[in-house]
């Protein structure tokens, strides 16, 4: 069976594998095509270009709430970060703590993306600034934002306002028109700058720039503290097959799964090799390299059933969705014990 695969370019290296041909389903052959992330979700909410694809786990909880039954997630997933730790300030915008995001116009890519979930839900739970108490300036044009691909509405109380398409995130921030950025949706640093999506308009370097800052001083440490507390490493991105497919051949979800998590298993002693390298020459000490051996990483439901059902919660509190999403909705019924 011949299946089209797209995995957004700046995935998570676990899933490469999959992608390049070192590792292929029993029975598939998956025929790869690179697109950024944003834009792949689009082109899958819109359109359904792939039968296979990376997906915002945001978008997808949106699309199942409102009856969207295209496509069956795989527990697979691309992208964790600390998204919060990612907030961006200006230096003379007086905004010193999370606290005074409060009243703020923020910028965002978009407003459903699962990064501004999670900074959103950390920001209300960790801090006391809830998702209302911001104005949200969008990047994304309806015409290509995932929002309208699905149709989102903000409920009562949210105000999001757009950015007008010849001005950026980027551009607005560094005229002082905003104060603060809650993410940027950008080109990694190894693509190409000029490179552009049908989605985003930013591709700057923020760090690089002396008149913004990172809201945390310390994003590293805050990103460690928020870990020992809660356990939770915020899932950004997962995997979704067409439901068309698994309707007709059953068997295409678990032998996915299988060489996902080969991949994954490829990608852990590829790092446990560059572990015992810079053990061996003194580099790297013996508790961090003892660290390094733990598998942090994993797919499956019940390695990260907290971090999916606190998402789905933090969607529900920011009325993303009407009420709050199972994982059986989500997830292939026989992947539920993986």
């Amino acid at each position: 069976m011949k299946l089209q695969l797209s995995i957004g370019m700046a995935s998570n290296p676990r899933t490469w594998p999959v992608f390049d041909g070192r590792v292929s389903p029993d029975g598939i052959d998956l025929v790869p095509s690179k697109v950024f992330a944003p834009e792949l979700f689009w082109r899958q909410l819109k359109f359904a270009d792939f039968d296979v694809a990376e997906m915002s786990f945001s978008s997808l909880m949106i699309a199942v709430a409102g009856g969207d039954d295209r496509w069956v997630g795989l527990p697979v997933f691309t992208t964790r970060r600390f998204f919060h730790t990612e907030i961006m300030v200006r230096r003379d915008s007086g905004i010193e703590r999370p606290e005074d995001l409060k009243g703020q116009a923020v910028a965002v890519p978009e407003f459903q993306q699962t990064a501004n979930l999670w900074t959103r839900g950390i920001l209300e739970h960790e801090f006391g600034v809830k998702t209302t108490d911001m104005e949200y300036w969008m990047e994304r044009l309806p015409s290509h934002s995932h929002r309208g691909a699905v149709g989102y509405e903000p409920p009562p109380g949210v105000v999001i306002r757009q950015i007008p398409p010849e001005k950026s995130i980027a551009s607005m921030m560094l005229s002082g028109e905003i104060k603060a950025a809650l993410h940027l949706a950008s080109s990694p640093k190894w693509v190409d700058p000029t490179s552009r999506t049908l989605v985003d308009r930013s591709f700057i370097d923020f760090a690089r720039n002396p008149d913004i800052r990172p809201l945390f001083a310390d994003p590293v440490a805050e990103g460690v503290r928020y870990y020992r507390k809660t356990g939770i490493f915020p899932i950004n991105h997962g995997m979704v097959v067409k439901r068309s497919i698994v309707e007709k051949h059953p068997w295409v979800v678990l032998n996915l799964y299988k060489a996902f998590d080969q991949a994954n298993r490829i990608a852990n002693e590829e790092r446990l090799e560059h572990c015992d390298y810079y053990l061996a020459t003194g580099l790297l000490p013996r508790e961090a390299a003892d660290a390094l051996r733990k598998p942090l990483v994993q797919h499956g439901i019940k390695a990260n059933r907290k971090t999916l059902e606190t998402a789905a919660q933090y969607s529900f509190e920011q009325k993303l969705t009407p009420r709050l999403m199972t994982l059986e909705e989500m997830f292939a019924p026989v992947l539920m014990q993986q």
